[in-house]
């Protein structure tokens, strides 16, 4: 596992295809849910003091952050859809629940994701391996390739995954179409619809 910084850096990576599919506040917000769960799957640091589970264990697991991210999307789409439509700041005719919750489900999916896949970078080192598919695959997955205490990569991913933000935030076309997207109104959508 790399450190907060690493896993946050490994989150923007993974969060940067989000600039292709929505534009500059869809991309922006969906980033925002996936560093918001970056950090997901080490609840257990916290919940092993209550509950018979290790680190590295059960919320370390793909079920498990898929099952939070989709109870948490369920909620986000409850609560949010509605301030998402009062709010003048995002130009769009209308959001949907069901588009909250894809964004939403989606970004927390993605976050979480990329602290397993961290984690399978350089876990030996100093906490048990990962079985990332349980109860699917039960053995562990090594790739071991990053010291956790490394300043180089830790603060490494976190330029790239900065860097590679802000080279994606200067594209003038976003060029997929998709029913989820937040904000623009069809096919002419241009980065400055967005701004």
């Amino acid at each position: 596992m790399v450190d907060v910084t690493g896993h946050l850096g490994m989150a923007l990576l993974f969060a940067a295809p989000a600039w292709m599919v929505w534009g500059r506040r869809g991309a922006l917000g969906f980033t925002a849910f996936a560093v918001a769960t970056a950090m997901l799957p080490d609840t257990d640091l916290a919940l092993r003091h209550v509950l018979p589970i290790t680190h590295h264990g059960v919320t370390h697991t793909v079920l498990f952050v898929v099952l939070m991210s989709v109870l948490a999307g369920t909620v986000a789409a409850r609560y949010l859809t509605d301030w998402f439509n009062a709010n003048r700041r995002i130009r769009s005719t209308e959001i949907t629940n069901e588009t909250v919750f894809v964004f939403a489900t989606a970004g927390l999916t993605v976050g979480g994701i990329s602290h397993l896949f961290a984690d399978l970078l350089s876990a030996p080192d100093i906490a048990p391996p990962l079985s990332p598919f349980w109860p699917l695959y039960s053995e562990p997955v090594i790739i071991d390739v990053i010291y956790y205490g490394s300043p180089f990569w830790n603060f490494g991913l976190l330029a790239a995954g900065a860097g590679l933000h802000l080279l994606l935030a200067r594209r003038e076309r976003y060029p997929l179409e998709t029913r989820y997207r937040i904000g623009g109104n069809g096919s002419q959508y241009r980065a400055s619809d967005d701004d």
